[in-house]
């Protein structure tokens, strides 16, 4: 199983970015996904997460009314468009899928600064 992230960056206080994360080496349509990300010297954090076919969705307080998450799974790819960004957004963003004991991505920068 292996997941790749991609579509980090630096972007403006109130920009957007979309996130993109390819799956591949398993069934991903059959699987829950996740996005999570991490500051340096803290905890990873779930962000956002999505039932393998779509119909539940959960996001952490913090995110929620600007990042959507969503999955297209024909394409086995995981999303996250972030809107209204912050510069507290800023973080590495990884993709996680509940397969095995959980694959994790090798994660995308995101910087929020002006």
């Amino acid at each position: 199983a292996r997941l790749v992230e991609s579509g980090g960056g630096l972007v403006q206080p109130g920009g957007s970015l979309r996130l993109s994360c390819a799956a591949s080496g398993f069934d991903f349509g059959r699987y829950a996904t996740s996005w999570y990300r991490q500051v340096p010297g803290k905890e990873r954090e779930r962000v956002a997460a999505i039932t393998s076919i779509g119909d539940s969705i959960d996001y952490a307080d913090s995110v929620k009314g600007r990042f959507t998450i969503s999955r297209d799974n024909y394409k086995n790819e995981l999303y996250l468009s972030m809107n209204a960004l912050k510069p507290e957004d800023t973080a590495v963003y990884y993709c996680f899928a509940l397969v095995g004991s959980g694959t994790w991505g090798q994660g995308t920068p995101v910087t929020v600064s002006s």
